[in-house]
C-alpha cells in the first residue's frame, strides 16, 4: 500500500452564493476524519452567515484579502498571510472587496456541516 496520495479530481462542494469550494482531503473527498483541506474562491462582496464551529481552522491567504469577525473583532487577512482560529470562536467570513479572494483552509478535525454550527440569517 502506498503511503501518499495524489488528489486528481478534489470534490467540488455545491454552493449557491457564488463561493468555489474544492476540498481536497475531508470528509466529502476521501473520507478523512483528522483534518481537511479546501481550496476556495469567494467573489467579491461574498459573505456566510456566522457560525461557531467544533474545529480549529486555519486560513492561508492566497490573494485578494477577506474579512473575518471573529468573537467581535474584524480581521482582515491579506495575500501571504495566515489566520489560525481555535474551535468554539463565533465567526463570520466575508470578502466584502471588490476583488476576489483565493485562499486555503485547513481544519482540524475535518470540516462537517455537523460541527460547523451555522445561524440562520
Amino acid at each position: 500500500m502506498k503511503k501518499y496520495f495524489i488528489q486528481k479530481a478534489p470534490f467540488v462542494v455545491p454552493t449557491t452564493d457564488g463561493k468555489v469550494i474544492k476540498e481536497h482531503i475531508g470528509l466529502a473527498s476521501t473520507g478523512e476524519q483528522r483534518f481537511s483541506a479546501a481550496n476556495m474562491i469567494a467573489p467579491p462582496f461574498w459573505t456566510e452567515p456566522h457560525q461557531t464551529p467544533q474545529f480549529d481552522e486555519l486560513t492561508i491567504m492566497i490573494s485578494g484579502k477577506k474579512q473575518i469577525e471573529i468573537d467581535g473583532d474584524v480581521v482582515v487577512l491579506e495575500a501571504g498571510q495566515t489566520l489560525f482560529i481555535k474551535a468554539g470562536a463565533r465567526i463570520k467570513y466575508s470578502n466584502p472587496f471588490p476583488e476576489e479572494s483565493t485562499y486555503w483552509s485547513i481544519c482540524i478535525p475535518a470540516f462537517s456541516m455537523e460541527t460547523v454550527n451555522r445561524e440562520e440569517e
